[in-house]
């Protein structure tokens, strides 16, 4: 038999890995990590009053609805087999103040709309925030006193907007203020008020980020910030800090950790999914969607690759889910319709 070896294969020592990319078949056999809809969490704007589809500049294909129409999007989203969704509010100016009380409100939009979702498409999960930045007048996530984001007040009015959340039927609570011991003390206040099967997924390592400006838009709190976010969310330079912080939820009570933004921070993904074995998920936020949008619009690159492309990175990294703005886009893809 004429001995065929070639140099290559002295080189490689006959290891070659091209032989599990070589078809279809093989490559879809060997495929380490899956996009599914199972992992996409939708995030929707809101906005008070009746047939409202508003359009977001800076977010091109996302807009803010009423909950009529809200209704009408969300179920379509059950249809396609996305688990839950997460809504942010954008209320009006004039029912916001200082410390943000508006979110006490039994009968606020997010409540009003998490009982009208729940009647509606019952077999969707909701998954709804109890920071303040929605509903104050400065656009901080806490209240405001002498130019200082007060950390314990804050807390025990997010524990008690939590449990309004859940008594108007959320089934995950997932605060993303920043306040020291918040997950603690959510906790406690849902499991007194007869809530132990609510969950709280942890925005556990919510960074200090350039990608939120078109989120800010959406809601509305960009011109009313005064000063930044510095004194309560993470610094992009601190890994380990964020692993510490991310401990401190775990041991409070999280039963699901969230890292934001995404792209970013995959290693902190695969880090916190390491460390703790906690159902992990990140959030392509709103910058990230953008930019993404605004290439795809001038004609630079694939949008929809590139879409599917970011999404399956965050299951590389570790991550059980993500909150994108494309999960409508990306799970009829995955559908094929």
């Amino acid at each position: 038999m004429t001995d065929k070896t070639h140099l290559v294969d002295e080189i490689t020592g006959h290891r070659r890995m091209r032989r599990n990319r070589k078809a279809d078949w093989t490559r879809r056999l060997v495929q380490e990590n899956r996009l599914t809809v199972d992992d996409l969490i939708w995030p929707i704007f809101i906005v008070p009053g009746e047939n409202i589809v508003d359009p977001i500049r800076a977010m091109p294909g996302v807009n803010r609805m009423s909950v009529d129409k809200a209704v009408e999007a969300i179920r379509e989203a059950a249809d396609l087999g996305i688990p839950a969704i997460a809504p942010f509010p954008d209320i009006e100016m004039s029912k916001r103040d200082e410390t943000g009380s508006q979110i006490l409100d039994r009968d606020n939009l997010i409540n009003l709309f998490t009982r009208a979702v729940k009647k509606a498409v019952p077999n969707i999960g909701l998954i709804t925030d109890v920071a303040l930045d929605p509903f104050t007048s400065h656009g901080h996530d806490g209240i405001l006193r002498d130019g200082i984001i007060v950390n314990d007040e804050t807390v025990g009015q997010v524990a008690r907007a939590a449990v309004m959340q859940a008594d108007a039927g959320a089934d995950i609570i997932a605060p993303s203020e920043m306040m020291d011991g918040r997950i603690g003390a959510i906790r406690r206040a849902l499991d007194a008020s007869g809530h132990q099967d609510v969950a709280i997924m942890s925005y556990a390592t919510k960074f200090s980020s350039g990608f939120y400006g078109p989120y800010r838009e959406a809601i509305n709190t960009g011109g009313l910030l005064k000063g930044d976010k510095n004194s309560y969310y993470i610094n992009p330079a601190n890994g380990t800090e964020a692993l510490r912080d991310a401990a401190l939820d775990v041991e409070e009570g999280a039963d699901m950790l969230m890292v934001k933004p995404g792209i970013a921070y995959l290693d902190i993904c695969w880090r916190m999914k390491e460390a703790f074995g906690l159902p992990t998920f990140a959030y392509q936020v709103s910058g990230e969607y953008s930019q993404i949008k605004a290439a795809a619009m001038n004609g630079w690159i694939d949008g929809d690759r590139i879409m599917m492309e970011t999404l399956l990175s965050f299951k590389r990294a570790g991550c059980d889910g993500i909150l994108s703005y494309f999960a409508v886009d990306a799970a009829r893809k995955l559908k094929g319709a």
